[in-house]
């Protein structure tokens, strides 16, 4: 991670001219690339690092390409030759949805996502023109082959895991029937391919675009489909067909005739259907065969957001071993199935999370039980023998960004919460009054403080539960 930063740092002053302040890992969500924040007096730019290199070309191609045609997306100002790295345009860190989780669902918030359905129609019919499709990752038009590939990804890696009997064949004949069906659609330009929330920037009031890279020509469907039903947005029926309307009226400004809105609709539920899947299908895979937390916390709501499509919307064609096999997988037996458990208030269940120093001696308990986990800090490098950080501790930006970049402290925490919620989720089922997680390091200052202060997050965030926290070096208690 170091020589990644340094490299930043040159290209940084290659493209933009001037020297950076300050480099910081941005925390990673979902993909592969790596983001940083670059520092340079009192402005801001993103650095993104990735060893796929049709990837990054395929991002600057269409940013340059929509730029040029006005469209709101980040500049791109410049690419390492091996095109591993590339600096653009920082939007700043506000997110439609950190506008609807800080707002709610008000006026403001509505008018946010009818500007951002605008800006898509847009994207979509402007961008299309001109747009050379041999730069896309994979097929240049999202046809059949790539939602029969959508759909088998989501049987692959949710419905097989599942273990759910069903025919085969009769499955395999519904999904070419339903693939079929949705590449029949009049009208195909430029599909971003991921429109979430979580891609869309809001900028004094006004919205942006990124990750696009995945984009190719398609349905206008599918796009407006995936922001109006993305499960963490929580859009209530209303909102869902005033903006649909909403769009369907800025796409006919944009087209020289207006669409067919029976016909739209209709595919446009089809194509709902294939984007809740798809995203079952990468929760599937991220959280059930990658162990990361956060997408397997997101099944319950994924599921439950495909029952209510299910429940409420058709799709203009007959797949009955599909349809069959669709309630057994929203069945409340099944959402319970990965449902997390929650404390309350009742919940007599209190976890103690400490930090130690080995030289001082192992924190000892003192109830009843005793036992816990206790975990060994002292493969990780050590900030400490650094002379920038010896005065700080795990709770300081700097040693945390120092843990985040230059360490596997991922990886070992993610190895130890997978460990420690087996027992805590034990526990909440058992009514077990108490818990002791021990990080130990050299001195108790720096890793096992970082790994404590976060565990205890984990735990908060997951699962309610009460948490103490403390620092036994410092004699500091966070409850």
């Amino acid at each position: 991670m170091e020589a990644v930063i340094e490299a930043i740092g040159q290209l940084f002053t290659k493209v933009c001219g001037e020297t950076a302040s300050r480099i910081e890992k941005i925390p990673q969500s979902g993909s592969d690339r790596v983001y940083f924040r670059i520092y340079a007096g009192d402005k801001t730019f993103i650095a993104t690092h990735s060893s796929n290199t049709k990837e990054t070309a395929t991002f600057i191609h269409f940013s340059q390409h929509f730029k040029n045609v006005g469209l709101p997306v980040p500049s791109i100002y410049g690419a390492n030759e091996d095109h591993t790295l590339y600096i653009q345009e920082d939007l700043g860190i506000s997110s439609l949805l950190n506008q609807l989780e800080a707002h709610g669902h008000n006026d403001y918030v509505y008018d946010l996502f009818k500007q951002s359905l605008s800006q898509l129609a847009r994207i979509q019919v402007l961008g299309d023109k001109g747009l050379n499709y041999d730069w896309c990752l994979t097929a240049k038009e999202f046809g059949k082959q790539a939602i029969m590939s959508d759909l088998l990804y989501f049987k692959y890696y949710f419905l097989d895991t599942l273990q759910l009997p069903y025919d085969k064949q009769a499955m395999l004949e519904d999904f070419d029937a339903l693939s079929t069906y949705l590449t029949r659609t009049e009208h195909k330009y430029f599909m971003f391919r991921d429109f979430q929330s979580r891609n869309i920037i809001v900028q004094n009031d006004a919205v942006y675009f990124i990750d696009y890279q995945g984009g190719m020509k398609g349905a206008l469907q599918y796009d407006v489909a995936s922001l109006l039903w993305q499960a963490k947005a929580e859009l209530s029926e209303e909102w869902k067909r005033s903006l649909l309307d909403y769009y369907m009226d800025e796409v006919d400004q944009l087209l020289a005739h207006p669409v067919d809105r029976i016909t739209f609709v209709s595919q446009y539920n089809g194509y709902v259907l294939i984007r809740l899947l798809q995203v079952l299908g990468a929760y599937g895979f991220r959280g059930l065969f990658e162990r990361k937390a956060h997408f397997l916390s997101s099944i319950p709501l994924a599921l439950q957001n495909l029952k209510f499509f299910i429940d409420k919307e058709r799709v203009g064609i007959v797949t009955p071993e599909f349809d069959r096999v669709l309630h057994l997988v929203v069945a409340n037996e099944m959402i319970e199935r990965f449902q997390v458990p929650q404390a309350t208030a009742e919940t007599p269940l209190v976890i103690e999370v400490c930090s130690f120093s080995y030289k001082k001696g192992i924190p000892l308990d003192d109830t009843e039980n005793g036992g816990g986990f206790m975990f060994d800090m002292r493969g990780i490098l050590n900030p400490g023998r650094f002379d920038e950080y010896k005065k700080f501790t795990g709770q300081d930006k700097s040693v945390q960004d120092f843990l985040d970049q230059r360490t596997k402290m991922g990886k070992y925490l993610n190895s130890v919460w997978d460990l420690i919620d087996i027992t805590v989720e034990n526990y909440l089922s058992r009514d077990f009054e108490h818990l002791m997680i021990n990080f130990g390091c050299t001195g108790g200052q720096h890793r096992s403080v970082y790994a404590a202060e976060q565990t205890a997050r984990h735990l908060r965030n997951k699962y309610k539960v009460k948490v103490n926290l403390k620092h036994t070096n410092s004699h500091n208690w966070v409850k």
